[in-house]
């Protein structure tokens, strides 16, 4: 077959057709190819966001020109097919909406991830605007490495899950809407082994100084927040979830009980309600309090919720370990098992369910050390 020097089959060129300027030649058995007249050169044709416009093949060659063409409408098919990753931000909003639908799931668990939610904001604040398949894996070891040295084992165990999940959920909706599958660089994270806290709880003589040294601040808060110390000491009871929504109307007197029944909406961690004794050092703090503040069935005993800035300056004070509001509840289960108590009592009274798996694992030692004093005063 006969060629023209542009490299045209001579058949063909019964097929062109000029523009009404005459400036660009367009052939219709390839419907997206295009010629400039004045050079020569030639063009595809191809429609972006619904807008037709052309795009140079760098070249004047027709075989040329055809095998570019039908490598760019390749390329543009798969990028329509490909449809853009979403957002961490997105992911983030896709998972709350999980979140809040899913019935199985207690209000309190749910507030932990989104506590979870907010803690990895606040630690890796550029994540949220990256897109999905943007995450890379060491980035994600970078910033877990940072995290993995300032909060405790089990929340950076927590944290990890949480980024998981987040990214799992954005994963999957893309993947439903494009079949495109992406990888959770969140699953290359190694959990980290929970190791057991080194508990370093105030002696007798050093809580009561920590007491006192509150009570004395009377300018403030002192006295309240020593109230609120004691009250957990003496209680053993989970601070947020349980001894904040105690009222007077919980005290049974007559059987020197207090009964936990835990926050109005969520309960406590366990979801069941309980009762506490009241021990020798609570009636007395009740009894004070009743005095002070009077009492009325529904108003609640403990005046304030915390006491983080109080409690930190006491300890500095009176030179003892920095201690928090969940350190006076291992405190009272110490205080039960040095005294005799058995562990299956105190986690009974703990609102533990695993008939005293956790109590002994935490407390154990404590045990053990009592049984050895005890049996020096064996005598035959």
């Amino acid at each position: 077959m006969q060629s023209s020097a542009d490299g045209k089959p001579a058949s063909r060129k019964r097929d062109e057709a000029l523009s009404k300027d005459g400036q660009w030649r367009s052939f219709p058995h390839v419907p997206c190819l295009l010629q400039y007249v004045s050079n020569g050169n030639y063009y595809g044709r191809i429609r972006v966001n619904g807008k037709l416009i052309r795009v140079s093949l760098k070249t004047s060659v027709w075989t040329i020109a055809k095998l570019k063409l039908a490598e760019m409408m390749k390329q543009g098919r798969e990028n329509r097919d490909k449809a853009v990753a979403p957002k961490f931000s997105e992911a983030v909003d896709l998972f709350k909406t999980e979140l809040a639908s899913d019935s199985t799931m207690k209000p309190r668990s749910k507030g932990y991830r989104l506590d979870c939610l907010a803690k990895l904001q606040r630690t890796w604040p550029e994540l949220w605007e990256l897109r999905l398949s943007e995450i890379t894996v060491q980035a994600c070891k970078d910033w877990a490495l940072k995290l993995n040295q300032e909060i405790s084992s089990q929340y950076y165990n927590n944290m990890i899950g949480t980024l998981r999940l987040v990214m799992a959920c954005g994963i999957k909706t893309h993947k439903e809407q494009t079949k495109e599958k992406l990888e959770n660089p969140g699953m290359e994270l190694k959990r980290v082994r929970v190791k057991q806290k080194d508990l370093q709880l105030p002696e007798p003589a050093h809580f009561k100084m920590l007491v006192a040294n509150l009570r004395k601040k009377s300018g403030g808060w002192g006295p309240r927040v020593a109230d609120l110390i004691e009250f957990l000491a003496y209680s053993g009871l989970r601070i947020r979830s349980e001894a904040l929504w105690v009222t007077w109307a919980d005290i049974d007197w007559k059987r020197k009980e207090i009964i936990v029944r835990g926050d109005p909406v969520t309960s406590t961690k366990n979801s069941e309600t309980r009762r506490v004794p009241i021990i020798q050092d609570m009636e007395e703090l009740l009894k004070r309090l009743k005095d002070d503040l009077g009492t009325v069935d529904k108003e609640r005993i403990l005046q304030v919720s915390r006491g983080h800035v109080s409690l930190e300056r006491a300890c500095r004070e009176i030179g003892i370990p920095r201690l928090t509001h969940h350190d006076f509840r291992h405190l009272f289960a110490t205080r039960c098992i040095e005294s005799g108590v058995d562990i299956p009592t105190v986690s009974r009274w703990l609102g533990h369910k695993d008939g005293g798996a956790l109590a002994m694992k935490t407390y154990g030692h404590l045990r053990n050390e009592h049984s050895q004093a005890m049996a020096q005063r064996v005598k035959f």
